[in-house]
C-alpha cells in the first residue's frame, strides 16, 4: 500500500477509509426535530379525546390522584377536561404543522393544564398521556425556533373576530346585569350560557326574559351575536376555501398576493425560466406567471408561488404586485410575448430593473428597444462558452466567463464583437498585470 501522506492533491483512499468527519450512528435529530414533535402533539389530542371519553362514560369519575385536593372542583373537572382540551389541542396540531408561533404558544399553554388530568385522576391508563406530555414540552421548547411563522389575518378578520368577542361580552355583561329579569339566570355562568345558546340560535327555553326590557335586550344579542357570527365564520373559513382552491389549480390567493413586496416577478415559463428556479434559493421570494394551468400545478407542488394569468397583460402584472417588485425577469420561449411582457412590466413600474431571455439573436435589439435593463442573448453565450472550450480555456476561466456573459451578453448598445476566446499574439506584457495573467493561465 502506498502511503500518501505528504503527497499533494486529493488522497481518496483516506478519504474513504479514514474520514475526518465524525459519522453518526443515529440521526437523533430525526427522532427530536419538529415533526416528531408534531406527531407526538397530534398523539396526545387522541389520547386526551379517548381518556376524556372514558372518563365521561362512567358514572362518578375516579378522584384518586395526588392533586385531587388541590385540583377546584375536580369530579367536574376529571369528567369533561379530556375532551375540552382534545379539540383546541388538534387545532394546535394543524397549527403546528404550519409552523404557526401562536399553534406553538398555545401547545405550551394547554399541555401543562392537560397534565393535571392524569395527577387528579390517578388512573394507571392515564399514564400514557402524561409521560407523552412530559416528552413533548421540552421538545417543543428545543424546536421553538421552528414555529417561527406569524399568524397574518387580515384587517377584516381582524374585525370579525373582535365584533364577535365584543357581543359576546356584551351579551354576558348585560345578561348578569339584568339577571332580576330572567328566569333561572343566577351568576355569571348562567349569563354566559345564556349568551352562547342565543347567539348559537340554540334557544333550550331553560332561562327566558320576563320584562320588555330583558326582551329586547335578548332580541339585541341575537341580532348583533347572530351577525357577527355569520361574518367571523365567512372571514376564517373563506379564504382556507380560496387557499384550497387557488393550490387544486396552482395559482395563489389574494391574500397571498397582497403580502408580496421587495420580491421577484418571474414572466413566462421557458426552459431557461426552469434552469434559473433551480438555482435560486429558498431565501428568494418570487411570483412566478404563467398562462399554463399544468405547468403552474407542478410548480405550486414544488413550493414556488404561481400566479396562473396572462404575463403580458397588465392587469396581472398589477395582480403580481410588480410595482413593489425588486426585479422582473422575462423568460418565456417565445420572444414576441416576451416583448409584450416587458412593455407591460415598464408600464406597471418604470423603475423596476427588467432582464429578458431572447431565443433568437434577431429579436435582442427588440427586446431591448422596448425598455429591457439587460437581454441575455442565449446562441451567442453558447457560442462563445463554445469556442472557450474548444480553444482550451481552463473551466474556472470558462465559468467566469459564462457568468460576464449573462450580466453583459447580448446587449446591442454596446457594440462589442462576441470573444472567440482566442489567445492573444500579442507578447506578454511585463509587471503585475502580465504576472496576474501568467499565474492565471497556470492555474
Amino acid at each position: 500500500m502506498v502511503d500518501s501522506q505528504d503527497e499533494p492533491g486529493p488522497r481518496p483512499f483516506e478519504q474513504v477509509f479514514y474520514p475526518t468527519e465524525r459519522v453518526p450512528f443515529v440521526e437523533w435529530r430525526e427522532f427530536s426535530g419538529a415533526k416528531p414533535t408534531v406527531a407526538l402533539v397530534a398523539a396526545i389530542t387522541v389520547l386526551a379525546f379517548v381518556t376524556g371519553l372514558s372518563n365521561l362514560s362512567q358514572a362518578r369519575p375516579v378522584v384518586a390522584g395526588p392533586l385531587a385536593s388541590v385540583v377546584p372542583v375536580a369530579p367536574i373537572f376529571v369528567r369533561f377536561a379530556g375532551v375540552l382540551f382534545a379539540f383546541p389541542l388538534g387545532l394546535v396540531t394543524f397549527g403546528l404543522r404550519r409552523r404557526r408561533r401562536i399553534a406553538w404558544y398555545a401547545a405550551v399553554a394547554l399541555l401543562p393544564g392537560l397534565a393535571l388530568l392524569p395527577l387528579t385522576t390517578g388512573r394507571t391508563t392515564e399514564i400514557p398521556l402524561l409521560l407523552a406530555i412530559l416528552v413533548t414540552l421540552p421538545l417543543l421548547g428545543a424546536n421553538r425556533e421552528e414555529f417561527d411563522r406569524s399568524l397574518d389575518l387580515s384587517p377584516f378578520q381582524i374585525a370579525s373576530l373582535t365584533a364577535i368577542l365584543g357581543v359576546g361580552l356584551y351579551g354576558t355583561v348585560g345578561a348578569y346585569g339584568l339577571r332580576r329579569q330572567f328566569l333561572e339566570l343566577d351568576g355569571w355562568g348562567d349569563a354566559f350560557y345564556y349568551v352562547v345558546v342565543t347567539i348559537a340560535t340554540v334557544g333550550y327555553g331553560d332561562i327566558t326574559p320576563t320584562t320588555l326590557e330583558a326582551k329586547l335586550f335578548s332580541l339585541t344579542v341575537i341580532l348583533f351575536g347572530t351577525g357577527a357570527f355569520t361574518v367571523a365564520v365567512g372571514a376564517l373559513i373563506g379564504p382556507a376555501i380560496e387557499s384550497r382552491m387557488a393550490a387544486a389549480f396552482g395559482t395563489m390567493t389574494a391574500s397571498d398576493l397582497s403580502l408580496l413586496e421587495g420580491h421577484v416577478v418571474v414572466l413566462g415559463y421557458g426552459d431557461v425560466a426552469e434552469s434559473f428556479l433551480d438555482r435560486t434559493d429558498d431565501d428568494t421570494e418570487l411570483v412566478v406567471v404563467t398562462e399554463d394551468a399544468e405547468v403552474a400545478s407542478r410548480l405550486r407542488d414544488g413550493g414556488f408561488e404561481v400566479l396562473t394569468a396572462d404575463p403580458t397583460d397588465e392587469s396581472t402584472l398589477e395582480d403580481a404586485r410588480v410595482d413593489v417588485a425588486r426585479s422582473v425577469a422575462v423568460a418565456g420561449d417565445d420572444d414576441a410575448e416576451n416583448v409584450l411582457a416587458v412593455l407591460a412590466a415598464r408600464e406597471v413600474n418604470p423603475d423596476v430593473r427588467v432582464v429578458a431571455v431572447a431565443n433568437e439573436e434577431t429579436h435582442v435589439r427588440k427586446l431591448d428597444a422596448v425598455g429591457a435593463d439587460e437581454v441575455i442573448d442565449l446562441r451567442s453565450i453558447g457560442g462563445r462558452l463554445l469556442g472557450a472550450s474548444v480553444l482550451g480555456a481552463d473551466p474556472d476561466d470558462g465559468d467566469r466567463l459564462g457568468s460576464d456573459l449573462v450580466d453583459f451578453g447580448g446587449s446591442p448598445a454596446e457594440g462589442d464583437a462576441p470573444d472567440t476566446g482566442a489567445p492573444d499574439d500579442g507578447p506578454p506584457t511585463d509587471g503585475p498585470a502580465g504576472d496576474d495573467a501568467s499565474d492565471q493561465s497556470t492555474r
